[in-house]
């Protein structure tokens, strides 16, 4: 049998104005711009352009809240007809000019790898079959300059989409004139191929280095990636010095002949959000605000309240332009709002983060970091955890010592013989160093690294040092020796 009951449940829901704050909240400033350009595209009651009746001094406190659901009966168009629809411009240096934005960046043009051998093709005496092979081949390098194709899903291939027939020995002649291309090492098959490749187009093969270097990777190529150099001198019979040369001329080599010239390059810049400058002895943070646009509300949207309060209160449809024009404008005012928000938060939490650590800022080394979590920087600045990670996210800052990422400064600490905790990022440092200054005949295996690390005070166990050794990218002990 169903019964109804009766209930009262308490919950809590974000509003629109918040989940916008939030999405707002966690953009770095390199995408802001392309948000902010997004938002004029779908609200024509907000716009760009500067109001010169708005002073420079934004009030950060100003908190707008409206009903955007109101009944029309209810619409009260004085809130909007005295209102100051002031403009907004992100604090920043002042520098910013709306030029800027329509200068052209110029995209570097280039001819691609593939296009290079397909070139070089061109040079070699072939038939058409064989012309039609050789570009099947080229066209199967892989950006690195590899060709990892078995050569009979190749050979197959050429039957089924060009109706050519070959056989191995014809297509791996081709693929050795290819090998003769520049850049030197391409379409080798494998690495061992790459540098052997490499080492017979030198330019005095009979020299006794390169003829030591190919025995090397001819015949002991396990042992070389192994770097058991005592092994490879045992079955080669040669001296010392006469392998350690040869050993220099092999690690010269280039392991990726193809590189990145498969296409234009991608370069990422890095664009800070805040920038942290030295006046006077004080240190003041400014956010990066170049990429941000003017906004303001449009007064055209006023200037229609004003037509609605002189006409005929009972023209409907006059009534239903108005409660649109109204949403719009409730829209804009939370989207400004929300920008300002933002604006506030991060400045609050990254002034937290220069406070708790202003030594490393005064000085620039990494070994005088604090340990610091979110909770840290949370608790400091009366926020959420959420609110800092979301700050901390995809977020960095300018310093005098280089451009740093906010999630940088946020460490666990480690104990100490003193009873102090300190930045696991200052263990790291002094791993790093520890490693530089090895004797790289004798590198220091990890149960080395932490008896030294315990001596000066780091009480840190093996299986720590490992995984700060592979976050630092930093090879085992066997893969650090050097002749």
């Amino acid at each position: 049998m169903q019964k109804l009951n009766l209930s009262q449940v308490l919950s809590q829901k974000l509003s629109p104005q918040q989940i916008q704050f939030i999405k707002l909240l966690q953009v770095p400033t390199a995408e802001l711009d392309a948000r902010i350009e997004e938002e004029l595209e779908i609200n024509p009651a907000l716009e760009e352009g500067r109001d010169e009746e708005k002073t420079q001094e934004e009030d950060f406190s100003d908190n707008y809240e409206e009903n955007i659901e109101a009944p029309e009966s209810d619409l009260n168009i004085d809130d909007y007809l005295n209102d100051d629809y002031g403009g907004y411009k992100m604090q920043g240096d002042g520098n910013y000019s709306p030029d800027d934005e329509d200068r052209e960046i110029p995209i570097s043009g280039g001819v691609s790898l593939h296009e290079q051998l397909l070139s070089q093709l061109g040079y070699l005496k072939l038939d058409e079959s064989q012309k039609l092979i050789g570009r099947q081949l080229i066209g199967s390098i892989e950006s690195d300059g590899y060709i990892r194709r078995d050569l009979e899903a190749i050979i197959n291939d050429l039957a089924f989409s060009q109706n050519i027939e070959t056989d191995l020995d014809e297509v791996e002649e081709i693929l050795r004139k290819i090998q003769n291309f520049d850049p030197a090492g391409i379409a080798a098959r494998n690495l061992q191929e790459c540098l052997l490749i490499q080492l017979e187009r030198k330019e005095h093969p009979e020299d006794p280095v390169v003829q030591n270097a190919i025995r090397i990777i001819n015949d002991s190529f396990d042992e070389f990636t192994k770097k058991h150099y005592t092994k490879i001198q045992k079955r080669l019979g040669i001296e010392d010095d006469e392998l350690k040369d040869s050993i220099q001329m092999i690690t010269r080599l280039n392991p990726k002949p193809g590189g990145i010239s498969d296409g234009l390059v991608k370069t990422q810049y890095i664009i800070p959000d805040f920038i942290l400058t030295h006046a006077n002895g004080k240190m003041e943070i400014s956010l990066n605000s170049k990429n941000a646009p003017e906004l303001r509300v449009s007064r055209s949207y006023s200037d229609m309240f004003e037509a609605y309060d002189k006409s005929d209160k009972k023209d409907k449809k006059l009534k239903e332009t108005v409660t649109f024009v109204k949403q719009k404008l409730d829209a804009a005012k939370w989207f400004i709002d929300a920008i300002k928000q933002r604006q506030q938060t991060l400045l609050r939490t990254m002034q937290a983060i220069l406070d708790f650590q202003t030594e490393f800022f005064v000085e620039g080394d990494e070994t005088k970091l604090k340990p610091m979590i979110l909770k840290d920087i949370a608790d400091k600045i009366e926020m959420d955890i959420s609110t800092v990670s979301r700050v901390a996210n995809s977020k960095a800052i300018q310093t005098e010592f280089g451009i740093y990422p906010l999630k940088y400064f946020f460490s666990e600490g480690i104990a100490t013989d003193s009873g102090e905790d300190v930045s696991n990022k200052e263990v790291k440092s002094v791993l790093q160093s520890m490693v530089d200054n090895e004797n790289k005949r004798k590198p220091l295996s990890d149960d080395k690294l932490v008896k030294l690390l315990n001596d000066k005070g780091y009480n840190i166990a093996r299986r720590t040092v490992a995984k700060y050794r592979e976050q630092l990218q930093i090879p085992v002990a066997r893969l650090r020796k050097e002749l």
